[in-house]
C-alpha cells in the first residue's frame, strides 16, 4: 500500500512547510461528501495521529488515516498549474466515477 507525490507536488509542499516554519508533512484523507459520495481531505500536518500510516515520497511525509488508505491506495498526488488555476490534481486508481464538477467521487 502507498500514496506518492510528483516532483512538483513535493516542492509545493516543502516549500509551503519551510514557509509556514512548521509541520510534518501532508495529511490526506477521504470524507463522505458531494454528489458522488466521498471527498478529498488535505491539511498539512503537525504531527503523526496515533494510527497514522506514514509513507515518504520524494522527501515528503504523507500521513493517511486507516480507514482513508483503502480508498486512497495506490494514489499519485500531483499539482499543476493550467492556465490561471493551479492546485492539487488527485490521480487515483480506484476511482470508479466522480461528480461532474470535481469534487467527489465513488469507488
Amino acid at each position: 500500500m502507498s500514496v506518492t507525490l510528483t516532483a512538483n507536488a513535493a516542492k509545493h509542499v516543502q516549500n509551503f512547510l519551510a514557509k509556514r516554519g512548521k509541520g510534518v508533512g501532508l495529511r490526506l484523507g477521504v470524507r463522505t461528501s458531494g454528489c458522488s459520495g466521498m471527498a478529498y481531505k488535505l491539511e498539512f500536518a503537525d504531527a503523526a495521529d496515533a494510527g497514522d500510516m506514514q509513507f515518504v515520497s520524494k522527501g515528503v511525509t504523507v500521513l493517511v488515516d486507516p480507514q482513508s488508505l483503502p480508498y486512497l491506495d495506490g494514489m499519485e498526488l500531483d499539482y499543476a498549474r493550467e492556465g490561471l488555476n493551479e492546485g492539487f490534481k488527485f490521480n487515483n486508481p480506484n476511482v470508479k466515477d466522480q461528480c461532474g464538477c470535481g469534487e467527489s467521487f465513488k469507488v
